[in-house]
């Protein structure tokens, strides 16, 4: 597989950073736990920290002078002690082995001087951006601040991609040295192929609550892909749109979600795309034993899959029969398969089979948007003309 955007976008690897200070924007929003008897918080997964190493220690390697920025949960503008980025500075410096400091604001004189006083190869950690309402806003005047940090700037944060906020968007308009991390790397280069050139046949597995969290995404692949199936509560809407009567005790779905789920049958039909749809439950809260082998028998032939949504309540194991006996037997085809969105990704990590998958995206809603073609604002704000590349500095 190619990365189609590579030629557009400088990855880290082809950037001058030794000696040049680093605003390595990352996605640190991991889950916590606490506060304990000392009122400290705890990080429950560090799955996210781990996937931005590679980066960071190659920056590291090659002496640069690292300011690494996250959000972390919804603070709303707000500084608030449980949104501190205190426990990701501790455990980032334990995985890397060496001191990371993280600094009590993201902007301002104090912070620019320790950016500027920062020696090859050290690393800053800036507190939660989203203590300030600008982040979101995607201000001018904070991004300008962020920028003055930097002289380099590189994203790692696939996750918050699909966001115009100040460090995703702001920042990369002002600092024209810019490029990619390995892990956004690695996300275009199995994202892409979905989009342009899949090997086929290509089913896409569907599942989670909301179809109109997803329409547009389904509207955009019902064009290319091979066929569909659907799981989880969203398929209560499509039952409820082809007539049938919902499992007792299953949730209703929204006549929004009705709607929407017959704009996608009738899509369906007239693409002539194969649409599967569970034909018995576990008490509405996973697909049956009937639905777990059509499913099966139908995805058998796939020589690419695409999987966002489990397919029943996998966290309770009464309800995890049906993801993980699908996701078990998908690990045994021989098919490019790649997984989007957390709750996927916690699944199939659940099921056991996790290695046998291409690719478990680090990036939910950022995946769907990609996928509808449309482009990531925070991805597109990389790209660069032949123009651009011949005007833009280099670093010394």
């Amino acid at each position: 597989m190619s990365v189609s955007t590579a030629s557009s976008i400088n990855t880290i690897r082809e950037m001058e950073i030794t000696g040049k200070r680093v605003f390595m924007r990352l996605d640190f929003n991991v889950p916590l736990s606490g506060p304990d008897a000392e009122g400290e918080w705890h990080i429950e997964d560090d799955t996210r920290i781990q996937e931005a190493l590679p980066t960071i220690k190659y920056a590291i390697e090659k002496g640069a002078k690292l300011i690494l920025s996250s959000h972390l949960g919804r603070p709303d503008g707000e500084r608030k002690r449980e949104l501190s980025l205190e426990p990701v500075a501790n455990r980032l410096a334990v995985l890397l082995g060496q001191d990371v400091t993280l600094t009590d604001d993201c902007i301002g004189e104090g912070i620019e001087l320790m950016a500027s006083g920062l020696q090859n190869g050290q690393i800053l950690l800036l507190e939660n951006l989203r203590f300030y309402a600008e982040e979101e806003a995607n201000d001018p005047s904070f991004a300008v601040k962020l920028a003055r940090l930097g002289q380099v700037y590189i994203t790692d944060a696939f996750g918050t991609c699909h966001r115009k906020h100040a460090s995703t968007y702001g920042v990369p308009t002002i600092l024209t040295n810019r490029g990619i991390g390995f892990l956004i790397e690695k996300e275009l280069k199995f994202l892409d192929p979905l989009l342009h050139n899949p090997d086929r046949p290509f089913y896409t597995i569907l599942g989670g609550a909301k179809v109109t969290d997803k329409i547009k995404t389904i509207s955009a692949l019902i064009r290319k892909i091979d066929g569909l199936v659907i799981g989880g509560a969203m398929a209560h809407a499509f039952w409820i749109a082809t007539g049938q009567t919902l499992p007792q005790g299953a949730k209703q779905p929204k006549p929004e979600d009705v709607d929407a789920a017959r704009s996608i049958l009738r899509d369906a039909k007239k693409n002539e795309i194969p649409l599967l749809l569970p034909v018995d439950t576990n008490q509405g809260f996973d697909i049956g034993s009937k639905t777990i082998k059509a499913f099966s028998d139908f995805l058998i032939k796939a020589k690419t899959v695409f999987w966002n949504g489990p397919l029943g309540k996998f966290e309770q194991q009464e309800y995890s029969k049906g993801t993980f006996e699908i996701a078990r037997m998908l690990a045994d085809i021989s098919a490019v398969k790649v997984v989007g969105g957390g709750d996927t990704v916690s699944a199939i990590k659940a099921s056991g089979v996790a290695e046998k998958f291409n690719h478990l995206s680090t990036g939910g809603g950022a995946v769907l948007e990609y996928l509808e073609g449309r482009g990531l604002p925070g991805i597109e704000i990389l790209k660069m003309t032949t123009r651009e590349r011949q005007t833009t500095p280099r670093p010394l």
